[in-house]
């Protein structure tokens, strides 16, 4: 199930829900009631369940960064 992030144009919060790709998107900040806006990303990447690290999630060392701050399990970080 993919993950998609909102914005809320009353309060400014950002929240992440994850929903199947059929699911109206989600309308009010949890947070103050005010309407969102769903943001596009450029997604994270493949993890495997060993915690195996896939191209494409982004780190320093392997590749193009995500955007966000992360820590990379190959030693280094997005930025």
């Amino acid at each position: 199930m993919p993950a998609y992030e909102y914005l809320c144009e009353s309060c400014a919060g950002r929240f992440e829900r994850r929903q199947k790709m059929s699911d109206p998107a989600v309308e009010t900040c949890p947070g103050c009631g005010g309407a969102v806006r769903r943001l596009i990303s450029g997604g994270a990447g493949v993890v495997s369940k060993d915690g195996g690290y896939a191209a494409g999630a982004g780190c320093e060392s392997g590749g193009p960064c995500c955007g966000q701050e992360m820590s990379c399990p190959m030693g280094g970080s997005c930025h």
